[in-house]
């Protein structure tokens, strides 16, 4: 695993850089850093930041428990109608047990656990900062892989969610199909028989309506006790079981999913690095640490962000769209030929349905990368010469090639 420090950059176009000088906004793990680069910008916000990571830390660690919670124990604790009956729940499960602990250890914190479940991402960040660059870099997180702006009821709980698992980020080295390759050869070690490129049809029941196996699109039938799916819940219970097979209220909740996806995906070959004028890089094509971050592009403005989600809800696309660049190549030598990189754009927000009936055809997908090329262009002059090979991935893209509902995308 190649780890990242810098963690995330945000280049300032440069019209910006006439109101304080400030180029861009770069934030890691090192805290006396941060606090230097959002001093440029807010004095006030360099010494709440730390505060603001300390707060968020603690509520992470009281409800990571929680993601650990069976279905079954969960509904158990929350039928139980006695107050007896909840403790014996609670006896039952050390995993409940763990997650009611740790939310009861948050004392006078509970209140602000309560903020970031349910308010906007912007709420919560509009009490703590003052300066925009800091709130839009720190709202992509709130809002990103989801039909849903900075100023949505909720958006705040993924941004708590993008503080769980560690504070690191790191890029597989191979890339993320060596992450699968080594799954499946963990598997296989322990008898597992892989096949890909089958398509399974149906999920097969016995008598008792329980899963028995599968079906595959050829007419094979592969029988088993359990039978795990990882498609969305549209496709394993609408489409592959029996519409008898589930109660009616199980099968009105699936229904009532929202799989809106505002991404599309854009993969780009080139032969050299960005360099961005905030930060030129100090030799030709070598890449910087800035190179190994999240690249923000398009996010030293909250209404930015959230005039682009507008945008996508009358099904328009935003002439500045949310991009997110990475360059996993930049540290990882084995994805590209020597001076060459691979540089994949994040970007939304766009809509699956495009108003008045018009679709994402070639000539759609192909105005759509060029506007996204020229927004990077304002940063990074050269991306567009730079190019030489693309892959644009729409919502129905990702719909149809991946079976994603919606072009739903799990960030």
């Amino acid at each position: 695993m190649y780890s990242r420090n810098p963690s995330s950059y945000t280049p300032l176009r440069e019209s910006a850089w006439q109101k304080n000088g400030a180029r861009s906004l770069t934030l890691g793990l090192d805290e006396l850093r941060n606090e230097r680069q959002i001093a440029m910008f807010s004095q006030k916000d360099s010494q709440a930041y730390r505060h603001y990571e300390e707060k968020v830390k603690r509520l992470v660690t009281a409800i990571e428990p929680i993601l650990d919670l069976s279905v079954a124990d969960t509904m158990t604790f929350l039928r139980a109608e006695s107050v007896w009956g909840k403790i014996n729940a609670l006896l039952r499960s050390p995993c409940l047990r763990k997650a009611a602990t740790s939310v009861s250890l948050l004392g006078a914190d509970i209140p602000a656990l309560y903020e970031f479940l349910t308010a906007p991402a912007s709420s919560i960040l509009n009490h703590w900062f003052e300066s925009e660059p800091l709130k839009a870099t720190l709202s992509t997180d709130a809002v990103i892989g989801t039909m849903t702006g900075p100023y949505t009821p909720g958006s705040g709980y993924v941004l708590l969610h993008h503080m769980m698992g560690g504070t690191g980020w790191s890029y597989p080295k191979g890339g993320m199909g060596a992450v699968t390759q080594a799954m499946a050869a963990a598997a296989a070690s322990y008898g597992a028989h892989i096949f890909t490129n089958v398509e399974v049809s149906r999920i097969c029941l016995n008598g008792d309506g329980q899963a028995a196996g599968v079906v595959t699109s050829e007419g094979r039938e592969i029988k088993a006790t359990i039978v795990m799916s990882n498609a969305t819940p549209y496709v394993t219970f609408q489409k592959l079981l029996p519409q008898a097979a589930l109660p009616e209220k199980f099968q009105a909740a699936i229904e009532s999913i929202n799989y809106a996806s505002p991404i599309t995906k854009i993969n780009v070959a080139v032969n050299k690095l960005p360099n961005f004028l905030a930060d030129p890089c100090e030799k030709e094509n070598e890449p910087m640490p800035l190179h190994q971050c999240t690249i923000h592009v398009n996010c030293e403005n909250t209404e930015i962000i959230n005039q682009s989600y507008n945008c996508a809800l009358n099904g328009d696309i935003s002439d500045r769209p949310m991009i997110e660049m990475v360059i996993p190549s930049s540290v990882d030598p084995t994805l590209a030929p020597p001076g060459c990189h691979v540089c994949l754009l994040f970007t939304q927000y766009t809509p699956y349905h495009l108003r008045n009936g018009a679709t994402w055809d070639d000539k759609t997908k192909e105005n759509y990368a060029k506007q996204v090329f020229s927004n990077i262009e304002e940063y990074a002059p050269g991306f567009t010469d730079s190019i030489i090979g693309m892959e644009v991935l729409t919502p129905p893209d990702l719909d149809e090639i991946f079976g994603l509902t919606g072009g739903v995308s799990l960030a």
